[in-house]
């Protein structure tokens, strides 16, 4: 069984990977900004980790021991026309979503190459392949996460470190619902807010994320890519054979 660590196993896709992997013998190091709600979880190890704090991930690393697998699953989401969403908030999702994995991949990716063997397993999202409105902020940095964790599937293979991109759809975690909406009253972009829930299609749950992480994780030869849900692979799949020089919307939108 591997030793695993868990950004982001607070709530929703972190909690049940984490809850997930325990239950199939792993070792499972948890961590999250707030350890305290790490409390019931049936894990070996729970730590305070912040992505976004390089002291805190030099402490996580410090504490955790020896990793062979990261899942890299700590984010956040807005939804906001590009036209007006605060910059501060992009910046922040990049420095969650984007620049926080890269932070802690740089924390154990030494120790993986060093002994010849180690796994990066990153939770991104369908958005890392196609575009929504008003959740540009969000696909562009899960965009970015699937170059870097391409890039490193490239640079470190040969050190036998294996990448893997996990890519759901919907989920219903409760993400999409917490969300901050930074959209005026009378706002011209309000009605594609209002139709994002069809966009969304049918979800999947975080039990269902999870298992596809955990069975990446078992795997031998995992690939770079993993849609989860019958919906994900059909919207990637339609992506895939759309035109380049056109815009791609899974769903039409009468607005």
């Amino acid at each position: 069984m591997s030793s695993v660590l868990v950004t982001g196993a607070s709530r929703g896709i972190g909690r049940a990977v984490a809850v997930e992997l325990a239950g199939r013998g792993h070792r499972v190091v948890a961590t999250a900004r707030r350890p305290e709600q790490l409390a019931d979880l049936p894990v070996d190890r729970r730590l305070r980790l912040d992505v976004t704090d390089q002291q805190s991930v030099d402490q996580a690393m410090s504490d955790a021991g020896d990793i062979d697998v990261l899942i890299s699953n700590a984010g956040d989401t807005v939804r906001a026309p590009l036209e007006s969403v605060p910059l501060a908030e992009v910046e922040r999702l990049f420095q969650l979503n984007t620049l926080g994995a890269l932070r802690v991949v740089q924390g154990v990716l030494p120790a993986m190459r060093e002994k010849g063997a180690g796994r990066l397993i990153f939770v991104s999202s369908i958005q890392g392949r196609l575009v929504l409105p008003m959740i540009g902020p969000y696909g562009a940095s899960k965009w970015a996460l699937e170059a870097l964790a391409e890039t490193l599937a490239i640079e470190t293979g040969h050190f036998g470190v294996k990448v893997s991109l996990i890519q759901p759809g919907a989920v219903s975690s409760g993400g999409a619902e917490r969300a901050k909406a930074y959209v005026k009253e009378k706002d011209p972009y309000a009605p594609l807010l209002d139709a994002l829930g069809a966009l969304r299609g049918e979800s999947v749950t975080p039990e269902d994320v999870a298992s596809a992480v955990a069975d990446t994780v078992e795997q031998n030869e995992p690939p770079l890519r993993v849609p989860v849900g019958a919906a994900a692979e059909r919207v990637l799949a339609a992506r895939k054979q759309a035109p380049e020089n056109e815009p791609f919307l899974a769903t039409e939108i009468n607005w």
